[in-house]
């Protein structure tokens, strides 16, 4: 695999895909989606449940075959040359594909075995995993007695064994704590800045917000948006600045000052002053007038769109909309895989 992945170090896409389509049955889970993926990246892809995000990753993985399109993996194409895009990756789903019955040095000397790591080989990758991951106390532990997010840090560490330079994590803080959700962020971090390319899927904005260099927002089977996060943010509107003043008092007439000097409407929501920043330039002018009119700030802050305005703006609806539409399909992605 090493020899693979030099051959193509110099590549600038980790992924490419172009209109890739799959349908099961009548209902046509991915419509068209087009990724380009730079290498040594995060890259985000949110969707509600049923928007063709499993779906899309499974084309790429290899444990689909596209119905139309193409998609490469460091140059390689996932069907023609599935067998060597296989050793450029490593999968990681929504739930620990582990045995319960056996302790995580078992689960990972296993999968170590299975990939064709010797047994002294196979014995040191999993202590240097299980240092990485911080489950080194509870080595020996039944995995019955872990918690979700050791679970979680121990499934990722399992698709890691072969060190792959690029890494599928679908969904991979589902149902974590935040704390915990947090170490996997750090974990997910170091991937990357050891060399790794990381696609991620996920339903939380915050997640995305975080990790993510570049979004794809993918609904109904189709990117409708791509781009960096402030990007997205951009296209749903403007800043809003946000004022507060010292004396009550003052109110009406920092509005006044505000939607004069800003030439926007404001509005006033339990004491706060809140109106659109077009031209961020003004803002000093504003600052200006309030104090020549004596009028003393308690606060004063930019907010920026956020991914979750980003989400429903693009998209139009929530995930409870897709509820159905993701079980019908999750259960059809089983059945073709078996």
């Amino acid at each position: 695999m090493d020899q693979i992945y030099r051959e193509q170090s110099t590549d600038v896409w980790a992924i490419e895909a172009r209109g890739l389509i799959k349908s099961f049955g009548q209902n046509r889970a991915v419509d068209g989606v087009d990724l380009n993926v730079r290498a040594g990246t995060i890259y985000g892809v949110l969707g509600p449940n049923g928007a063709g995000k499993t779906t899309t990753i499974n084309m790429l993985a290899t444990l689909l075959r596209p119905d139309a399109g193409s998609a490469k993996i460091f140059g390689y194409d996932v069907v023609k040359e599935s067998q060597i895009v296989r050793q450029l990756i490593g999968v990681t789903g929504q739930y620990a594909s582990v045995d319960e019955s056996l302790s995580a040095t078992e689960n990972l000397i296993i999968f170590s075995r299975l990939l064709g790591l010797g047994r002294a080989e196979a014995r040191q990758k999993t202590d240097e995993l299980l240092e990485e991951f911080g489950l080194s106390e509870a080595a020996k532990r039944p995995l019955k007695n872990f918690s979700g997010g050791m679970r979680r840090r121990l499934d990722l560490a399992a698709s890691l064994i072969a060190q792959p330079p690029l890494i599928f994590l679908d969904e991979p803080t589902t149902g974590l704590d935040p704390r915990t959700r947090s170490q996997m962020w750090d974990t997910i971090r170091r991937l990357v800045k050891t060399g790794s390319t990381i696609l991620l899927t996920t339903q939380y904005l915050e997640e995305a917000d975080q990790l993510a260099e570049r979004v794809a927002v993918i609904d109904r089977g189709r990117v409708v948006a791509e781009g960096t996060v402030n990007e997205l943010k951009a296209s749903v509107g403007t800043s809003s600045l946000q004022l507060i003043v010292q004396h009550p008092q003052d109110i009406e007439e920092a509005c006044r000052t505000v939607e004069k000097v800003l030439k926007v409407q404001s509005t006033v929501t339990t004491g706060m002053i809140t109106a659109p920043m077009a031209n961020a330039d003004l803002v000093t002018d504003l600052l200006i007038s309030l104090r020549e009119a004596g009028i003393h700030l308690a606060e004063l802050s930019v907010q920026k769109p956020t991914l979750d305005e980003v989400f429903l703006t693009i998209t139009g609806q929530g995930v409870k909309d897709h509820a159905l539409l993701a079980s019908d399909t999750s259960n059809r992605v089983q059945e073709a895989r078996v």
